[in-house]
């Protein structure tokens, strides 16, 4: 595996416009998420930009932007985006997408997305197991998955804002973050959106929807990612 990761990165998000230079223990709340990528060591790492005031927060602290379409539609877009000027060769075939408003997320968790992928997934995510409050919630997406014992790897059947599955056991809180091999990727932005995507509101869906196959792998901390002010607030409170 040679994995590069990209973290998309806009300042027009709807709850809580110009949140990537929103101050956190007096840094920009992307510079947390860069750190992130870098102590996981993976491989480079390069903030996709949909504005320039991002890219020249990143560039001031020494790391790699790229400039992408601000019309662009998702973030998975944005990476693939800056994925073609930064390997027009191809030299990478992991994609790891961090999502630039998870700035507690631990480094540890990159590498676990990896695992799926190793198994034979083309596409490879996080869940940890629901808090009864989060269980409840539609703010917080489950995924309908179930490991073998000693298993921490396991397919993922069906994403949901509603408490899935039915029955006793636990429920899996899904953290979004997303390794992909190349040509996943490259097929996922190419695809349009799906019905059952566009009923949940959930990107993954379309990939599940036209067949690829999603493996989650088992982690013991969650992250989440900011939103509101509210979770601005909280960050902020976390990271002093």
């Amino acid at each position: 595996m040679n994995p590069i990761i990209l973290i998309p990165a806009r300042m027009a998000s709807t709850r809580l416009p110009g949140k990537p230079l929103a101050l956190i223990a007096g840094r920009p709340m992307i510079l947390h998420v860069l750190a992130i990528a870098q102590a996981a060591a993976l491989g480079p790492v390069a903030v996709a930009c949909a504005e320039p005031e991002i890219a020249a927060a990143v560039t001031a602290a020494g790391g790699q932007a790229i400039l992408t379409d601000p019309a662009l539609p998702t973030g998975t877009d944005r990476i693939q985006a800056a994925l073609r000027i930064l390997d027009p060769a191809g030299v990478h075939d992991i994609i790891i997408n961090l999502q630039g408003d998870v700035p507690t997320l631990p480094p540890a968790h990159l590498h676990a997305a990896l695992e799926p992928l190793r198994a034979g997934y083309e596409i490879g995510t996080l869940v940890t197991e629901c808090t009864p409050d989060e269980a409840v919630s539609p703010s917080i997406v489950k995924t309908a998955c179930a490991f073998l014992p000693g298993a921490t790897t396991a397919p993922a059947l069906y994403f949901s804002r509603a408490p899935i599955p039915y029955g006793p056991g636990p429920l899996w809180h899904h953290i979004g973050l997303y390794a992909y091999a190349r040509g996943a990727l490259a097929r996922f932005v190419q695809l349009p959106p799906s019905p059952l995507e566009q009923r949940e509101s959930l990107e993954q869906l379309r990939a599940l929807e036209h067949g690829l196959r999603i493996g989650v792998t088992r982690v013991e901390t969650t992250a989440f990612g900011i939103d509101t002010q509210a979770d601005l607030d909280r960050v902020r409170e976390l990271l002093q």
